[in-house]
């Protein structure tokens, strides 16, 4: 079975978000569908269905993050080489088209989140990033067109 790269930091997130399904959002589910049956008719009740439903988004879902965290591969940020980016690098990037400077850490697809500077090492601009070294050019074919980055700093 493949092992999932992701950081402490993602591993510690999908823990607590199982956490919270199992603890709040399971019995408040459970209560919904116990209220829902005490409305009588089950063939035609909406809310019934609603959290049969939920239920079972919620049961894939502990499903989903058990498998996740069963199969994580802890990347320890710490320890990663500074001389090519690798998963869990921090890097900095330079658009040569317009000299922005940007810096994103690579993370595993459940961690990623542009606005706080975390992109998917399965994502185009992530795949390119693998493996380059600093003043490496990057080329991402994206969906506005092409863009070109210098490999300014690994972090």
């Amino acid at each position: 079975m493949d092992r999932i790269p992701i950081t402490r930091e993602g591993f510690e997130a999908l823990k607590r978000e199982l956490e919270r399904i199992k603890k709040i959002d399971r019995p408040a589910n459970i209560q919904a569908i116990e209220e829902a049956r005490a409305h009588g008719d089950l063939s035609e009740n909406a809310e019934f269905e609603a959290a049969k439903d939920r239920q079972q988004f919620i049961e894939a879902r502990i499903s989903e993050l058990d498998f996740k965290l069963s199969n994580a591969d802890i990347i320890d940020a710490r320890n990663l080489p500074k001389d090519r980016a690798v998963f869990g690098s921090r890097v900095r990037l330079s658009n040569v088209e317009t000299g922005e400077d940007v810096e994103y850490q690579l993370v595993g697809p459940d961690e990623s989140d542009i606005a706080e500077g975390r992109i998917s090492v399965s994502s185009p601009l992530g795949q390119a990033i693998i493996g380059k070294k600093p003043d490496d050019e990057i080329t991402v074919n994206a969906p506005g067109g092409k863009r070109v980055y210098e490999l300014i700093d690994i972090l």
